[in-house]
């Protein structure tokens, strides 16, 4: 059963609203606002991302995702556009356009990926956590099981 958050509440910085750690796809996930808080309404998360490269190409059926850079710089494919986003930038993804982005360069990239309403995005990073690497067909049932689907590779640099 899901709550709504009853009084207001922080997050210090470099934690996770529940003291968890979820890492995988080369970053880290801290979740700011849960979708338990808001009654499924979004979910925030402050996202590192230590490697290069990032998500396969996919969309979501339901939600509208938002990103904005706080450091570091990342190229995104939404649809057919591709977008350089660096520092100060944010990005926006509509559900059922599919879309993937990538760190570039050497440098750590940190950004709020924000999931508009939230739906099961919670559950998803748990989950994906939880994952070994390389393990692309159980990513694949994940995706869909949290109403996304992959439809391509992610981005590739060298």
């Amino acid at each position: 059963m899901e709550t709504k958050a009853t009084h207001g509440f922080k997050v210090d910085a470099g934690q996770d609203r529940f003291n968890e750690s979820i890492t995988f796809l080369g970053g880290s996930f801290e979740c700011k606002v849960s979708a338990m808080d808001s009654r499924s309404g979004l979910c925030v998360y402050d996202t590192t991302k230590m490697a290069k490269g990032g998500p396969p190409f996919h969309f979501h059926y339901t939600q509208d995702e938002w990103f904005y850079i706080l450091e570091g710089e990342f190229i995104f494919k939404i649809g057919d556009d591709i977008f350089n986003a660096k520092t100060g930038d944010s990005v926006y993804a509509p559900r059922q356009i599919p879309h993937t982005f990538a760190k570039v360069g050497d440098a750590n990239g940190r950004m709020l990926v924000v999931y508009q309403p939230a739906g099961t995005m919670d559950e998803f990073y748990q989950q994906a956590s939880q994952l070994p690497d390389g393990t692309l067909r159980d990513f694949e049932r994940l995706y869909r099981m949290h109403g996304m689907e992959i439809v391509g590779p992610s981005l590739k640099f060298d």
